[in-house]
């Protein structure tokens, strides 16, 4: 019996193109015909689609496709703040700044980019930005696409000047769903949360799995490591995975020469 084997350029699975706003975006592709593109304004995946090309983010209608506002979709880095709780706008301003690409990023984990197509993105503060939250930091982001389709990205935060800070972060994403009323959420359940549509009451989750018959808004304390997203209707599964972040919204203190490690996962079936 023979043997096959792909034979894959990574740089040949990546490629910069520009929006109509002439800011440049990183298109990756996997050698199956998935993809994911990435605009270099808020370091923010703005697509990503199966192997059938089906888009599985979500976009509004409604989103301004202009810096410095944020587009609403995809999946947005919230940073150094996530929702309203602290002096800054709201979820930070890592997501309406303009990234650059990162050519020469210390080395991850081994193995970490072995069949991937995959871009390294790096933020730093402007002087605006320091007279708004007075800390010297270096964001670094990595997403990539793997051969079966997942999508991974990967985030460290080094303080820079040996001041301890605290911030809070978030991977704010936006799937794509069919009738919401045919999703549920299963991983959650027993945990505490807060319920942002009641002035924040701590409560705690009764269901078997979360479903949706009303508008929702809630932060899920200390979650799990893996949460799954089903919909029922198009037969799609989303497996959500995380690590380095154990509480949700819980702020997160780093000291010199420190990074802070935040992976998080999404695979479809």
């Amino acid at each position: 019996m023979g043997h096959y084997a792909t034979v894959w350029d990574q740089k040949e699975a990546s490629e910069i193109i520009k929006d109509w706003n002439g800011v440049d975006q990183v298109l990756l592709r996997n050698p199956h015909g998935a993809s994911a593109k990435i605009s270099l304004h808020g370091g923010q995946v703005i697509s990503w689609r199966n192997e059938q090309g089906e888009e599985l983010l979500f976009t509004s209608n409604k989103a301004i496709f202009k810096p410095p506002k944020s587009m609403r979709g995809g999946i947005q880095i919230c940073y150094p703040q996530f929702g309203d709780c602290g002096l800054l706008d709201q979820h930070g301003f890592a997501r309406n700044k303009i990234w650059v690409i990162d050519e020469d990023p210390p080395p991850l984990y081994s193995n970490e980019s072995t069949g991937k197509s995959f871009v390294d993105l790096l933020l730093k503060p402007s002087e605006d930005d320091l007279k708004l939250w007075p800390h010297s930091f270096e964001f670094r982001l990595r997403v990539s696409l793997a051969v079966d389709g997942d999508l991974t990205l990967v985030s460290r935060i080094r303080n820079i000047n040996g001041k301890p800070f605290s911030f809070s972060f978030a991977y704010h994403t936006y799937l794509s769903v069919s009738d919401i009323s045919e999703v549920r959420i299963e991983g959650l359940e027993t945990l505490d949360y807060l319920d942002n549509l009641s002035k924040r009451e701590l409560l705690t989750e009764q269901g078997d799995a979360i479903t949706f018959e009303s508008e929702m808004d809630r932060t899920y304390l200390r979650s799990p490591k893996v949460v799954a997203v089903l919909d029922h209707e198009r037969k799609r599964t989303y497996v959500i995975g995380k690590e380095g972040l154990p509480d949700t919204g819980k702020n997160h203190t780093t000291s010199r020469f420190d990074y802070l490690f935040v992976y998080g996962m999404i695979h479809y079936l």
